[in-house]
């Protein structure tokens, strides 16, 4: 049987502690304490109000033992998001498998850059590529009034999450299969947006990251050629060229290392007024371009 990391005794406020304690080498305070925070919520059903009314009950010994597996399983580097199989992202709760990446924050800026340009419009149709999760189809399904929304990618397994995304918050997108290197686009133009977050990270880049993102997510949905940094985006912009309607607007993500890459392969597919933007960190995340 494996040693106990946590004591197999605890009140809820000694539990809190310990999970702090436990994890901040590993993760640093700040993060430490958000997962003490999600675990808490999470297994034993207590918000941190809860917490500190609860501070000098026992937490019951199976649920500490579960608790227990739980710390072993972050200590290795496995995403709490895997662990319990969702995430909060953009005012909605989302599932999350090894099947797909976990929604970054910097992505939710994406959805903001849309609905501050669309928002008040309706009976928008939107694409999203490389939709892996759905986390943009379906927010933004959710948050543009009557939205029309389609998403596509190359992974059955991450079109089932998409689709369980869907019906979790309670709205309708048309996910399919297809790849967006060869995609054909539909015969006459037909959308107003269309959004991509493809993978982006040159295979050099590998070497740097952290073990829990190289060990547990999807290589498939983070990496590209270090010779061919550009291969989804060139597909991607000549796609958006004969798919979006007069007016309509292309938004991607990006390595900031490859944003002028970007916005050429844009300008070359006929798209105008092409834009890069920033995230909230000062990174050049975001590239933007229109249809005439």
């Amino acid at each position: 049987m494996a040693e106990r990391i946590l004591s197999e005794r605890a009140t809820v406020g000694e539990l809190a502690a310990r999970l702090r304690d436990t994890l901040s080498p590993r993760y640093g305070g700040g993060e430490a304490q958000a997962m003490a925070r999600i675990i808490m919520e999470e297994s034993l059903r207590l918000a941190p109000v809860d917490v500190a009314l609860r501070r000098d009950d026992d937490v019951l010994p199976e649920s500490l033992l579960r608790i227990d597996g739980i710390v072993a399983r972050l200590l290795r580097g496995e995403p709490i998001q895997y662990i319990y199989g969702h995430t909060q992202w953009y005012g909605g709760e989302l599932k999350v498998t090894p099947d797909v990446l976990i929604p970054r924050p910097e992505t939710a800026q994406m959805i903001d850059m849309v609905v501050d340009e669309w928002g008040d419009k309706r009976d928008l149709r939107v694409m999203d590529l490389c939709t892996g999760s759905g986390c943009i189809a379906v927010t933004l399904a959710r948050v543009l009034p009557f939205a029309d929304v389609d998403g596509v990618d190359i992974s059955e397994r991450a079109l089932a999450v998409a689709r369980d995304n869907a019906v979790l918050q309670h709205v309708r997108v048309d996910f399919r299969l297809a790849d967006v290197l060869s995609m054909t686009p539909p015969p006459t133009p037909s959308y107003d947006i269309i959004t991509c977050n493809p993978p982006y990270i040159p295979d050099r880049d590998a070497a740097g990251m952290d073990a829990n993102v190289l060990d547990y997510e999807p290589h498939m949905a983070l990496f590209v050629p270090d010779d061919d940094p550009m291969k989804f985006y060139r597909p991607v912009a000549s796609y958006a060229a004969k798919a979006l309607l007069p007016g309509g607007m292309l938004y991607v993500e990006l390595d900031p290392a490859g944003a002028d890459g970007v916005a050429r392969c844009m300008r070359d597919a006929g798209l105008s007024d092409v834009a890069t933007l920033r995230d909230f960190a000062g990174c050049v995340r975001f590239a933007t371009g229109r249809k005439e």
